[in-house]
């Protein structure tokens, strides 16, 4: 440990100490986690379930293990160094994240999470302390308690700290799965909205009480395999109602409300996998439909009057003044010349607007021709769109042009 000096102490740790150190060869600012319990064989160093987890998950929002020194019977673990974790980051705001910050975050720790549970980890001990922080960066950090999936149960009852424990660990389930860190994931993010812990029971069983508080007590067969069976019967008979978690978290949207619902399920069966959050629309919201960089059919809008806003965003569009109608032309093979073609009125209910359409029916897969018809009106900008017979599609494909200059 010659090369490292110890600037400060940044955390005092169940299992050991942490410092923020210099590297005194690379002049790079690390940190160094020394372990409080003595080591005596190289082997149980390698063989600690921190070590090994950290030494199979390469991710960018996975804290990075540097390296490890065993010296006089101590052991050190050598980090890549991050200003504060997430708790601290709360604790010193003055006023709550933005939903457009809280979903930077959620989606760095889960895209983390997503990688540790298909390479067969899963954390068990979530929580904003373990989660690292670096202006726009987090990372997933402590594994000291992290689990193969392959591992047989019974499992440890005490794992992560009360407030994030999921339910089938408060009821000594004799078994759980990844789940558990989707329960937790859920209280963090609500967390984030309010800056307060949504469930701050102060013991085991007051913490199941707080949870039926806000979700209203769970169905019997929910937990088949309990040990605590009294706790589920207690909290079962609770004539409690859930509570309307936007009265909760009244800063939250309707996408981020739909999300902690589904994460924090009394059912750890009905909690989606870190993939499967990130497809939830928390994480799409106001995308962007950019302007194509070539327009392959090279439509053109006249030159007159002014210029076409060149992005699209679905979810409010014609809402703005200077939004403008998005020209479209789409392409399907049809059938032999005795194709029936029919025009279909199509009105604009913002703009009033009306344009023929030209639909096809009795598709056939014939590749000798093709229809194209215009979405754009014909007097639109008084430009017209001509049809194209030339080019090829199949009835899959569609071809999608932005008329703008």
């Amino acid at each position: 440990m010659e090369k490292y000096r110890i600037l400060k102490e940044l955390g005092d740790g169940t299992c050991g100490n942490v410092y923020k150190a210099l590297n005194m060869e690379t002049y790079e600012i690390v940190a160094v986690k020394k372990m409080k319990r003595k080591f005596y064989f190289w082997e149980e160093c390698i063989n600690l379930r921190e070590v090994k987890s950290l030494r199979k998950l390469n991710h960018p929002n996975i804290i990075k293990l540097k390296e490890i020194v065993m010296e006089n019977n101590e052991l050190f673990f050598i980090f890549e160094y991050m200003e504060c974790n997430l708790y601290q980051s709360m604790k010193e705001r003055q006023r709550p994240f933005s939903e457009e910050e809280i979903r930077g975050f959620m989606l760095q720790v889960l895209q983390g999470l997503a990688h540790m549970h298909k390479n067969g980890y899963f954390h068990r001990d979530l929580k904003p302390e373990n989660l690292l922080v670096t202006n726009d960066i987090i990372k997933i950090a402590d594994l000291g308690l992290a689990r193969e999936l392959s591992s047989m149960p019974p499992f440890t009852d005490y794992v992560s700290t009360r407030w994030y424990r999921a339910p089938e660990i408060l009821l000594q389930s004799s078994s759980y799965t990844p789940a558990i860190d989707m329960w937790a994931v859920g209280a963090i993010l609500a967390e984030l909205f309010t800056l307060c812990p949504i469930f701050p029971g102060e013991s085991e069983t007051d913490q199941l009480y707080k949870i039926c508080g806000i979700l209203g007590p769970p169905d019997w067969t929910i937990f088949p395999e309990v040990r605590s069976a009294s706790r589920l019967v207690d909290i079962s008979n609770l004539n409690v109602s859930p509570v309307n978690l936007s009265d909760v978290i009244p800063n939250a949207s309707l996408e981020a409300i739909d999300l902690i619902k589904q994460l924090c399920s009394w059912d750890p069966l009905r909690r989606p996998t870190a993939e499967q959050c990130l497809q939830h629309p928390f994480f799409h919201v106001g995308k962007w439909i950019l302007k194509p960089l070539e327009d392959p059919l090279q439509l053109k809008l006249s030159n007159g009057g002014p210029k076409p806003n060149l992005e699209l965003n679905l979810w409010d569009f014609w809402r703005q003044k200077d939004d403008y109608f998005l020209g479209l032309t789409l392409a399907i093979n049809p059938s032999p010349p005795s194709l029936d073609l029919f025009p279909v009125e199509m009105t604009s209910r913002s703009r009033g607007t009306g344009t023929d359409m030209l639909f096809c029916s009795d598709f056939q897969g014939h590749s000798q021709q093709s229809v194209f018809w215009s979405l754009l009106p014909p007097d639109h900008h008084q430009t017209s769109v001509p049809m194209e017979s030339s080019l090829m599609s199949s009835f899959s494909q569609f071809l999608i042009a932005d008329n703008s200059d």
